[in-house]
């Protein structure tokens, strides 16, 4: 198992949460993860979506922190995918811990939201839901190919109150200023290596992880600029590595640009979580139902 471990990653989780953690954090590595979605509630309600399972005899649990959210047990995500409640957009496949930086963002009617990084819009929709479709998102993108798959879910699953842009959101004028923001900034993805992969290590290498910091500064430096003073912003990743979490965060700290705004972890009472060097964050372990990531919520000053 840990033969098949970069050996840089290894040194890395080690240093930051010792042999223990780090012996759990691998075997998460080794899970092979459940199905998991949400119903999408711009179109359905979640009992429309348990009793249609129930009619199928497809097993599901839910979880207490999010009502709208299912761990399926006896079926695939190729087989979901052929429903017609997937094809006409009532539900979402999307991992819990992905489900968490728009729920912590709290989304309220007629706030103007943007969502810095949105494809493929799993994040984006959800505010919308969150907000009872009475919130109004921008959802910024990049990537040709990932902004029509933006789209694609955004006309799929009814959100027609996003407003989608195709820019590099570090190109937003400065002028613009939000009542909220969502930055699930790109990473390397080291919460959620999967062991089985045959070419983990020459994909997952120490330039992505450098790469990646140096985005994640540069877009967490524009969201502040374009936040409004005293109001909210979410910093997320699917990493659980310090360099990409706490260290980005801790810069604006030192400056006095935010604060944090404490994330009550009581709220997520059955979520295997990770030591964090900042108080108030949230750092979820890997695990058969849980994708390491982090998750930190941050006022302007």
């Amino acid at each position: 198992m840990i033969e098949d471990i970069p050996q840089f990653l290894l040194d890395l989780l080690l240093e930051q949460y010792g042999n223990q953690i780090t012996s759990s954090i691998i075997d998460g590595y080794t899970k092979k993860r459940k199905v998991t979605l949400r119903a999408n509630t711009l179109k359905v309600n979640i009992n429309d979506i348990k009793d249609f399972f129930n009619s199928l005899n497809i097993t599901y649990s839910t979880i207490p922190w999010y009502s709208e959210a299912l761990i399926l047990d006896n079926i695939s995500e190729k087989e979901i995918q052929s429903l017609e409640i997937y094809k006409n957009g009532e539900i979402y496949l999307q991992s819990l811990s992905s489900m968490l930086p728009a729920i912590i963002l709290s989304p309220k009617e007629n706030e103007n939201i943007l969502d810095m990084t949105a494809a493929p819009g799993g994040k984006t929709t959800q505010i919308l839901a969150l907000s009872d479709n009475k919130s109004y998102i921008t959802a910024c993108e990049k990537n040709k190919i990932r902004f029509e798959r933006l789209k694609y879910n955004i006309n799929k699953l009814g959100a027609n109150k996003v407003n989608a842009l195709q820019i590099d959101s570090r190109n937003l004028d400065d002028f613009l200023s939000f009542d909220k923001i969502l930055l699930d900034a790109p990473c390397s993805g080291s919460g959620t290596l999967q062991l089985d992969n045959k070419n983990l290590k020459d994909i997952f290498t120490e330039d992505l992880i450098n790469r990646s910091s140096k985005i994640q500064m540069t877009l967490l430096d524009k969201a502040i600029r374009i936040l409004k003073p005293n109001h909210e912003l979410i910093y997320s990743t699917c990493s659980i590595l310090y360099k990409e979490n706490e260290h980005i965060i801790k810069h604006f700290l030192d400056k006095k640009k935010v604060q944090i705004i404490p994330i009550n972890i009581e709220d997520f009472s059955d979520i295997p979580i990770l030591p964090v060097s900042i108080p108030g964050t949230l750092c979820v372990r890997p695990t058969k139902l849980y994708e390491g990531f982090f998750v930190a919520k941050l006022v302007k000053l």
